[in-house]
């Protein structure tokens, strides 16, 4: 996973450090921690959790959030990920999710049928609208009536205090400043007006 993230969003990367951490907390659901491999290697990963979407009346759905997925450099752009990734939908609307909620490039997902989170009046506290929040919906019509705020796990804020020595089992490679990271920047930043 370290190689799949490495300077892509930032010099180096920690999302194999929030991974393992996911691992650790109540709300991450092994049932819907997947891995596709090739040749007994794994080749595309993908981790899910538990979230929350709370109305205006302050009525709560458990829904999902998945990430890191990974996909190995040598494999991406060959339908790895979207595979894994249809597949992890098929299980999560069978176990009862009616919604999952992320945070990714829009272009990587809209593909896979997930819209602006504007669409859906899904927000973040104080009517904020991300444009990196995007939401595809398991069971049709499933968040249809109401404005809805998201409250992302806790599971995603990792003690990074531990990093430094989790790192150290892992090859290391030379962080470098990429033009992906600023274009990663300004997505994560950006928010929906009218």
């Amino acid at each position: 996973m370290k190689k799949a993230f490495w300077n892509g969003n930032a010099p180096g990367c920690n999302e194999h450090y929030v991974a393992h951490c996911l691992r650790r907390h109540p709300d991450f659901i092994p049932e819907l921690s997947l891995v596709l491999e090739e040749e007994n290697e794994i080749i595309a990963s993908v981790l899910y959790t538990k979230a929350r979407l709370v109305d205006e009346t302050g009525k709560g759905m458990e829904i999902l959030t998945f990430g890191p997925v990974a996909v190995a450099p040598e494999m991406q752009r060959k339908g790895y990920g979207k595979a894994l990734l249809e597949h992890s939908f098929t299980i999560a609307a069978q176990m009862g999710f009616a919604a999952i909620v992320i945070f990714g490039h829009p272009w990587n997902y809209v593909n896979r049928g997930f819209k602006s989170c504007k669409k859906y009046n899904v927000s973040l506290d104080g009517g904020v609208y991300p444009t990196a929040m995007l939401v595809k919906e398991l069971r049709e019509g499933a968040l249809a009536g109401h404005c809805w705020q998201y409250l992302e796990s806790e599971a995603y804020q990792a003690d990074m205090a531990g990093f430094a020595e989790f790192d150290k089992g892992f090859p290391q490679y030379v962080p470098e400043v990429k033009p992906s990271q600023e274009e990663f920047y300004i997505y994560s930043r950006s928010r929906i007006g009218e």
